[in-house]
C-alpha cells in the first residue's frame, strides 16, 4: 500500500474507533511518535542520539501554556495565532542551541550533554514560579478553537495530530534531500573530509538540532493540548526515557519507525494494568525492549521491512 492509501485508512479511523481508542490509543500514539521522531531523525542522519527532546517539548508546551488560557493565574493569554509560531520559534532556537553546546560530541558523550540538558531543564521548570509556576506547573489549558471546531473534540484532535505527523514525515524527507541535509549525512559519515575540504560542521549540526527542536515543539504543542497541563513531571527523567524506549523499540535508524514504537509503548501502558500490577510497568516495558533488541536490534520497523522483503522473494521464486 503506498503511503497516501495508509494516510486515507488513518483518516477514516474516526468514523470506526470509540473516543477511548481514537484518544487514549491513536491520538496519543501519534504526539508520542512526533516527538519520537525527532530523536530518530537525529539518530539517523546526524547519527547522534539526544536525550534532550523532551525539553524542546516541554519548551514549547510551556510557550503555550504561559501565552494562554490556563487555570493558575501565571502568564498572559495571546491569540493561539501568535502562540503557537512563538512556540515553535522558540523550540527551534533551543534546539539549535543544544546542537550548539553538543556540537563536538559523539556517542556517549552527546547523550551524556543531552541529557545533563534535560535534567537541568527539569530542576529549573521545578524551582521556577515565575515562568513555570514551578512544581504545580499549569492546568486547565484549552485547545482552542478554529472555523467553530473545537480541537478538544477527540476526532478534531485526532486529525490534527495525524495531519502533524504526516507533514512532519514529509518535512523530514524534503529536509534530507536538500544541500542543508546532505551536509548534516555528511557530517555523520566523514566530518574528517569535510574539515578538509574546509567545509565547517557547526552549521549543518546546529541545523539538524534546530529542525529537530522544530519538530519536538510541534509534538509538544499537541501534547498539552491533548493532557491540557503541564508540569515539570512533563519534561523529567521519565518523558525523557519514554521517547528514547519509544524509538528504539521502532527503530533508530528508521525516522518512520518512532511511529511503530509509540503504538506498541501506547498498547503495552494503556493495557499493561490488565496484565500486571501498574507498578511493575517498568519491568514490563524493559522485558519487552530487551526482546526487541535481541530479536529485531534495528527496532520493528526494520524487522518489518526485513519480513515484507523475504514474503515478495519467496512469491517472486515461486512464481518462476
Amino acid at each position: 500500500m503506498r503511503p497516501a492509501g495508509y494516510l486515507l485508512f488513518l483518516a477514516l479511523l474516526p468514523l470506526v474507533l470509540n473516543d477511548f481508542w481514537l484518544t487514549l490509543v491513536a491520538t496519543r500514539a501519534l504526539i508520542l511518535g512526533i516527538i519520537a521522531l525527532s530523536l530518530t531523525f537525529l539518530a539517523t542522519y546526524l547519527g547522534v542520539v539526544s536525550f534532550a527532546q523532551a525539553t524542546l517539548a516541554g519548551v514549547a508546551g510551556y510557550t503555550i501554556a504561559y501565552f494562554g488560557p490556563n487555570t493558575v493565574g501565571v502568564g498572559f493569554e495571546l491569540p493561539f495565532l501568535v502562540s503557537i509560531p512563538l512556540a515553535l520559534i522558540l523550540s527551534t532556537i533551543t534546539g539549535g542551541a543544544i546542537g550548539l553546546i553538543a556540537r563536538q560530541s559523539r556517542g556517549i558523550y552527546a547523550i551524556m550533554i543531552t541529557l545533563a540538558i534535560g535534567v537541568a531543564f527539569f530542576y529549573f521548570t521545578r524551582q521556577n514560579y515565575a515562568l513555570f509556576n514551578g512544581w504545580t506547573g499549569f492546568s486547565g489549558i484549552r485547545a482552542p478553537e478554529i472555523a467553530g471546531v473545537s480541537l478538544r473534540d477527540p476526532a478534531a484532535l485526532y486529525l490534527l495530530s495525524l495531519g502533524t505527523a504526516a507533514l512532519a514525515m514529509v518535512l523530514v524527507a524534503g529536509f534530507v534531500r536538500s544541500p542543508m541535509g546532505l551536509s548534516v549525512q555528511a557530517v555523520r559519515d566523514a566530518p574528517g573530509r569535510l574539515l578538509a575540504l574546509g567545509i565547517p560542521v557547526t552549521t549543518p549540526i546546529v541545523t539538524a538540532f534546530a529542525f529537530s527542536g522544530f519538530l519536538a515543539g510541534s509534538g509538544g504543542i499537541l501534547n498539552i493540548w491533548y493532557q491540557e497541563r503541564i508540569s515539570s513531571f512533563s519534561v523529567g527523567l521519565g518523558p525523557i526515557i519514554d521517547i528514547l524506549i519509544v524509538s528504539v523499540i521502532g527503530g533508530l535508524r528508521h525516522p518512520s519507525g518512532a511511529f511503530v514504537g509509540a503504538v506498541v509503548f501506547v498498547l503495552l501502558d494503556t493495557f499493561a494494568v490488565d496484565l500486571i500490577d501498574r507498578e511493575r510497568f517498568n519491568t514490563l516495558i524493559g522485558a519487552v525492549l530487551l526482546l526487541i533488541v535481541i530479536v529485531a536490534p534495528n527496532g520493528l520497523q526494520q524487522l518489518a521491512k526485513d519480513g515484507f522483503g523475504r514474503l515478495r522473494q519467496s512469491n517472486s521464486n515461486a512464481t518462476e
